[in-house]
């Protein structure tokens, strides 16, 4: 059986999410919705959906927020935005942000259609597989990483939060941030969590004898060396 390709609309105004979800789910696809901007965040960090269709200016966050939120956390579905605003600058601001695409409203359901179609073929074309920085090399589709050519033997948290420093390599990240993007709390406790399994995670990074490539930024996070 054919995978049913998954598209997630957020978008707060209940006339035209009953026309973008209608038209999508006619032309087969299988359709979510979320009525603002917290909601679509959350659903769209699962990595389920094969791509978005976002309003500017949600309740709670904010569609370009949104769009810089899951970009900083390596979440890389294919968006459309959908705004009001039509100028150059708002165009380009939302194409900064995260967008793939811009659609200014009022607009035609077949433009939104085929530009969706469009999105979803360039993702096809050139889904990442693999991620590799220095001698560290991730599998993307078989979760599987290795440093050189020592395997890894990672737990699932454990490959996620090495996928994000690599996304992130040469930049100090804050425990907030992966908290927030690598766990998705949105409300951060007070909790050791990522210390422990950043712990674990350097462990086996230099279990072969290497030299420590992630370190330790006093008061703030930790920053990943791109290794040679």
């Amino acid at each position: 059986m054919a995978k049913v390709t998954r598209i997630l609309v957020i978008e707060d105004d209940p006339a035209i999410a009953r026309e973008v979800v209608a038209a999508l789910q006619h032309h087969g696809y299988g359709t979510d919705h979320a009525e603002n901007g917290a909601q679509g965040l959350d659903a769209a960090r699962s990595g389920e959906f094969d791509a978005l269709v976002v309003d500017c200016l949600l309740p709670e966050c904010d569609g370009l927020s949104l769009l810089r939120r899951l970009r900083s956390a390596a979440v890389r579905t294919p968006a459309l935005i959908l705004s009001a605003l039509g100028t150059t600058d708002d165009k380009v601001s939302g194409l900064r942000a995260g967008g793939d695409d811009y659609l200014v409203k009022p607009f035609a359901t077949e433009e939104l259609l085929a530009r969706l179609e469009a999105l979803l073929r360039r993702t096809t074309a050139n889904a990442e597989t693999a991620l590799r920085i220095g001698t560290l090399h991730l599998d993307l589709i078989e979760r599987r990483a290795w440093r050189g050519n020592r395997s890894l033997d990672l737990l699932m948290r454990e490959f996620k939060l090495l996928e994000y420093m690599m996304r992130h390599a040469g930049l100090v990240v804050t425990r907030s941030m992966l908290l927030e993007d690598v766990w998705n709390y949105r409300f951060i406790p007070k909790t050791n969590l990522v210390d422990v399994h950043m712990g674990r995670l350097r462990r086996k990074l230099e279990l072969g004898g290497e030299a420590p490539i992630i370190e330790s930024v006093r008061g703030i996070g930790f920053v990943l060396h791109v290794p040679d």
